[in-house]
């Protein structure tokens, strides 16, 4: 095999991108950064279902050039989170309670088939890692720290599905996960359930262990079906005709 001819050029020192390298990783990750950070506004109600986003006013804000701002708009019209309407604008989504049953529908029939598959597959070490997120959902739930417990509750929803190692299964269930984030905090509110639903996320890593797919499969199927069921309830109770009734109640006397 002839041998390749030598050249004037040094390597470069370890640790030391080029320039060019440098001005890449910039202009790449800054409307990353930018996507993270809108999507996190709009999760934390920072900026309002429905609203309209104002390309200028948030470059201003973000103190960036209205380029990554626009590439994030396009990133997260991707994820589900606002949507373009011609001539108007982007918005943040108002999902509906009839998508949002939809939503349900696709995420209990994927979810069954990730208990399933996990009761097959999953390794000592996930399961491990399974229970201590459910410990620590546990003692959020003790101290009535709603916040916590949701972050928590979607960690361990979104570790179950890393570990079937299906990328394309990840990349829509992160999608319906989004959209239902707009939606689920409301249904979250019943402070004094969040035991109940930390025992069935306790039950759910309890049925993957026994390795029976159909058992593990029901559970999840069955606790997303109650959180679509727990979503009727809260819109339910949150609306105008069942507040006007709470309200206007006479109080009973001690």
């Amino acid at each position: 095999m002839p041998s390749m001819p030598k050249t004037d050029l040094k390597p470069l020192p370890a640790g030391r991108p080029t320039t060019a390298t440098i001005a890449l990783v910039q202009s790449s990750s800054l409307p990353m950064l930018v996507h993270k950070e809108l999507e996190r506004m709009i999760l934390a109600g920072e900026i309002a279902i429905g609203a309209k986003l104002n390309e200028v006013a948030l470059a201003e804000r973000l103190g960036v050039s209205r380029g990554p701002v626009r590439e994030a708009f396009r990133a997260l019209e991707e994820s589900g989170l606002v949507h373009l309407e011609k001539n108007r604008g982007v918005f943040v989504r108002q999902i509906s309670i009839e998508e949002a049953d939809e939503i349900y529908e696709v995420r209990a029939a994927l979810d069954e088939w990730v208990g399933r598959r996990l009761a097959q597959t999953a390794t000592a070490g996930q399961l491990k890692e399974l229970k201590a997120i459910v410990e620590r959902m546990d003692r959020a739930a003790a101290k009535n720290e709603l916040d916590a417990w949701h972050v928590l509750n979607l960690e361990f929803h979104d570790r179950l599905v890393e570990y079937t190692a299906n990328a394309k299964l990840l990349a829509v269930y992160r999608r319906l996960v989004n959209e239902l984030k707009l939606f689920r905090r409301q249904t979250l509110a019943q402070r004094g359930s969040l035991s109940v639903f930390t025992r069935e996320h306790r039950d759910i890593v309890a049925k993957i262990a026994t390795g029976n797919p159909a058992a593990a499969g029901k559970a999840l199927y069955e606790h997303v079906m109650g959180s679509r069921a727990r979503m009727h309830q809260s819109q339910v109770a949150n609306s105008p005709a069942v507040r006007h009734i709470a309200a206007s109640a006479p109080r009973q006397s001690r």
